[in-house]
């Protein structure tokens, strides 16, 4: 019968079993990790401490960014890069209307105007001229976001803002950067590649996640990157940085540690976001072998591309001639925008076992932003991919026979059901 999930090597062929279900997103933990996080825990040290020095230091040699912060998520991340650049009440910061809610409401978490911008046609992300058509004299800031892997422009948005004469800088770091800032969402984006530069060193300021279910996993978790701009020294910007994320404490709970050093001083009122040690041991273990990680990905979108050719869907692009993705999220993209016939796919697929996505409803959907005055009309394309879009998994652990199943499940429930007999 057609609505009998197939048979395939998970299975048991003899018996006719069910194949094993397919998960969405599982994290991919082997002994390696496991070692790493009980070494910490009999260190005798599980908070903040010298393990996740050695992975901001091996994040920033291995992305070209000046320099890293581990902290509680990227959300976290993306906030303190607000702070640093001195935004506040009165100013805005731009941002794409299809992402997930962080991105957004750090806006709003630091006082600011939120103002958001509609995809290109037909795309997950904005262009760079609407962008710059949605940037205005209180404009301090655009978070750009590089859905599913894939890097927005970072550099070419930096170009095109530079020399504004209507902007006013809203601190000491954003007066040195001269220009509206650029933040990067690069919550999917670790090992993300254009032009030659990659994701952490070509914003002005990176946001990293770590959650349970990116490509590097610590838990929960992230790291704010950042390039300094002239006149202020990288060491300068990890110090407030760190500030920012530690009540801001003048020493850290591991500086205070040395015999007589307990002495310190609240600079300011920071939060308190910063990451343990033992949480960056497993983050630093998958990070040491995420190339090999990175390449099964793009296996994965390889095959997903070979099985999907043909049948009317489209996808994300991973790759090209002058970028490559970190390969986070396979979005396909049925035919037409239908939100409860690209529903029923996605409920079809879970009969055959399968766990479907999707990323992301645009922002104007969502009660928090509705309240705030935001009306999906305004952001059309946006509404339109939302309509189309179908996440499909895409994580280390999955098989061969497991792509052939995903894609095989996608196009029978897009196909739609089978013409009575």
């Amino acid at each position: 019968m057609q609505g009998d999930p197939p048979v395939t090597s998970g299975s048991d062929g003899a018996t006719g079993t069910s194949p094993r279900a397919v998960p969405f997103s599982p994290p991919d933990i082997r002994e390696e990790d496991i070692r790493a996080v009980v070494d910490v825990l009999r260190s005798g040290w599980i908070t903040s401490g010298p393990v996740g020095r050695t992975f901001e230091g091996e994040l920033a040699a291995a992305t070209g960014a000046d320099g890293a912060l581990l902290v509680s998520s990227a959300t976290t991340a993306l906030e303190t890069a607000l702070r640093l650049l001195g935004v506040g009440p009165g100013d805005e910061v731009v941002t794409t209307a299809y992402t997930y809610s962080a991105s957004a409401a750090v806006i709003a978490h630091v006082g600011a105007d939120i103002r958001l911008v509609d995809t290109a046609p037909g795309g997950f992300a904005p262009r760079v001229e609407d962008v710059l058509a949605a940037v205005t004299p209180r404009t301090k800031a655009v978070v750009t976001v590089d859905l599913g892997g894939v890097l927005f422009d970072h550099e070419a948005l930096a170009a095109a803002l530079a020399g504004r004469p209507d902007f006013t800088p809203a601190g000491p770091v954003q007066e040195a950067l001269g220009r509206v800032a650029v933040v990067a969402d690069a919550a999917h984006s670790l090992g993300a590649v254009l032009r030659g530069g990659r994701s952490g060193s070509l914003a002005d300021l990176t946001a990293f996640s770590f959650h349970a279910v990116k490509n590097v996993t610590t838990g929960e978790g992230g790291a704010l990157l950042w390039r300094a701009p002239d006149g202020v020294p990288a060491d300068d910007l990890r110090a407030r940085a760190r500030l920012l994320t530690m009540h801001g404490q003048t020493k850290d709970a591991l500086a205070k540690t040395r015999l007589g050093s307990w002495e310190y001083d609240i600079a300011e009122l920071g939060h308190k976001c910063n990451l343990p040690d033992v949480l960056a041991a497993l983050g630093l273990s998958q990070f040491r072998r995420y190339e090999e990680l990175l390449e099964r990905r793009h296996a994965v979108v390889a095959r997903y591309d070979r099985r999907l050719d043909g049948t009317g869907i489209t996808s994300l692009v991973h790759t090209g001639p002058d970028f490559r993705s970190s390969a986070h999220l396979y979005l396909a993209l049925l035919p037409s925008s239908d939100v409860a016939a690209r529903n029923a796919v996605i409920e079809g697929m879970a009969t055959d076992g399968i766990a479907a996505n999707v990323h992301y409803k645009p922002l104007p959907l969502l009660s928090a932003y509705r309240t705030l005055g935001f009306d999906p009309q305004d952001v059309p394309n946006a509404m339109d991919v939302y309509g189309r879009v179908v996440s499909l998994p895409l994580h280390t652990l999955l098989t061969d026979d497991d792509v052939d199943r995903v894609a095989a499940s996608l196009v029978r429930h897009a196909a739609g059901p089978a013409p009575a007999a």
